[in-house]
């Protein structure tokens, strides 16, 4: 049978004389037999427990729940396991404190980032909920619209970027200022009017949708060249709009910019833009606020 000195170990191994006596002397490998000089000497199952020890302790597991592995007490597998989920959770916790300390790095405010980086899934919900609570609660509004505004979750993740962290902390700061509240219940209160009067308030068809994005991109269109919405070049631009809007019996006006403005609150839109960035969701959603400012004008 072969048998190996601590040097020999040490050189198949790449660990030290220092480190093998030790693991010698704890018990993880025994000792086969003594040299004529009394040195000990080890055989090829020590040199396997050797190899397999240093392979766990490289990986980050403890010497005692190595020597529990050679002892068959637990399996290579569930150790692995195990290991793996901590250093998951680990990792979680790493990347969170990395997209917190880029954020603070950017605004320098350190608690008010932490704090709502630390919040649970609940308690982040909680802080939509009460802001729906204050723009929407008593009012007659259309049931299919607030039920999908309060069907709304933040759905941040264990290790999120620091684009949804950012997109996250803009989130709360937004939906807790009184000013946009404000705005929103303005809104939520000319809905409720509206409804009265007998408009539908639902949310728009298909085709409604497609007339507005046809609009949003005619005025880019225009906003990219440079052309004033009030300025006669802006003519065949409303017209071709009108066309689109008039095959749905919806002609385009005055009208049409009044509600711009009356729900053209470019922070509502940037709302969406950040739900969307917080829950990774694969169409973004746009901002179209300078798009809706050269509408409103055009129209009159």
């Amino acid at each position: 049978m072969t048998h190996y000195s601590i040097g020999e170990l040490a050189r198949m191994t790449g660990l030290s004389t220092r480190t093998i006596r030790f693991y010698s002397d704890s018990g993880v490998i025994p000792v086969a037999g003594r040299t004529a000089g009394g040195f000990r000497t080890y055989d090829f199952d020590g040199l396997a427990r050797l190899k397999l020890v240093r392979t766990l302790r490289a990986l980050g597991v403890d010497l005692p729940t190595a020597q529990r592995v050679l002892a068959r007490e637990v399996s290579v597998a569930e150790v692995a396991r195990t290991h793996a989920e901590a250093i998951d959770a680990q990792m979680r916790t790493l990347r969170l404190r990395r997209a917190v300390l880029r954020v603070v790095a950017r605004n320098g405010e350190v608690e008010m980032v932490h704090e709502l980086a630390r919040l649970s899934e609940e308690e982040r919900q909680a802080i939509l909920d009460d802001f729906f609570e204050e723009v929407f609660g008593g009012l007659d509004l259309e049931p299919g619209f607030e039920r999908m505004m309060r069907s709304v979750r933040v759905e941040l993740p264990d290790d999120p970027s620091t684009e949804q962290l950012e997109a996250w902390i803009e989130l709360a700061n937004l939906v807790r200022d009184p000013d946009f509240r404000a705005s929103i219940r303005r809104m939520s209160v000319r809905h409720e009017e509206l409804r009265a009067e007998g408009a539908d308030m639902s949310a728009p068809s298909p085709e409604k949708m497609e007339a507005f994005q046809y609009a949003t991109a005619q005025a880019r269109e225009a906003l990219d060249a440079g052309i004033d919405p009030r300025a006669p070049e802006a003519a065949p631009i409303v017209a071709r709009i009108n066309e689109k809007w008039s095959a749905l019996n919806q002609p385009i006006g005055p009208e049409v910019a009044d509600w711009l403005d009356e729900f053209g609150d470019p922070r509502a839109e940037r709302y969406w833009t950040l739900i969307a960035t917080i829950n990774g969701w694969e169409n973004p959603v746009p901002d179209t606020t300078a798009e809706r400012g050269w509408l409103a004008d055009a129209l009159r």
